[in-house]
């Protein structure tokens, strides 16, 4: 049976193949390429993987990026489809560890070039992933979120209170749980309202949304 992660994993190497290499994303400055070359070494080369959170190892995972970025494109995005090979830690928990990290980089493809503070209209998910990626949010909101400078709630359309972080003048934000998420991890465009005082809210969007 295929996974949640499997799925959107290949949904996103199907993206891939479409936008080409040189599309942006919402990934700072990386392009396509640059995305897909991460995600290969996340997963199948660990000594390079360290320095994507190790900062002393960082000049090692930049030296092997850019190796892997290098390689035909065609063959980059085939080995994003694959997977994590036999080797890999993310094999075994391919399920859990990915689903986010296939969600959200797969939105900084599609949403690749779009104005930051502008609307965005998104692509609609299934109940069952909406379900699954409330796990991720609400344990990495609480990480990524944990310095807001306001009490935030993030909530439901439906009114569902899912995460309330951070502390101050308390501040509401509405939007379906995929646009929370990437919310969380400090990516924009999203689709979210918000209510609450003016000022604490734009001093929430201001803040660096990071581990």
């Amino acid at each position: 049976m295929v996974s949640l992660a499997q799925s959107e994993r290949a949904e996103l190497a199907a993206t891939l193949r479409t936008v080409g290499p040189d599309a942006p994303t919402m990934c700072g400055d990386w392009d396509a390429r640059d995305l897909a070359a991460h995600l290969v070494i996340r997963e199948r080369r660990p000594d390079a993987a360290l320095g994507i959170v190790v900062s002393p190892l960082a000049g090692h995972t930049e030296k092997v990026q850019a190796h892997t970025a290098a390689q035909p494109w065609p063959d980059l995005v085939e080995e994003v489809a694959d997977g994590p090979p036999w080797y890999s830690m993310f094999r075994l928990v391919d399920r859990w560890a990915n689903l986010a990290e296939m969600f959200i980089h797969h939105e900084d493809v599609l949403r690749g070039g779009a104005d930051s503070d502008g609307p965005w209209t998104p692509r609609e998910l299934s109940a069952e992933m909406t379900q699954a990626l409330r796990t991720p949010l609400k344990g990495m909101g609480k990480l990524t979120l944990r310095s807001m400078p306001a009490q935030v709630t993030l909530a439901t359309p439906d009114g569902e209170n899912l995460l309330v972080v951070g502390s101050g003048e308390p501040v509401m934000a509405t939007g379906t749980v995929g646009e929370l998420l990437l919310f969380a991890y400090g990516r924009a465009p999203v689709a979210i309202t918000w209510s609450g005082d003016p000022d604490a809210i734009a001093a929430v969007l201001a803040t660096t949304r990071s581990v």
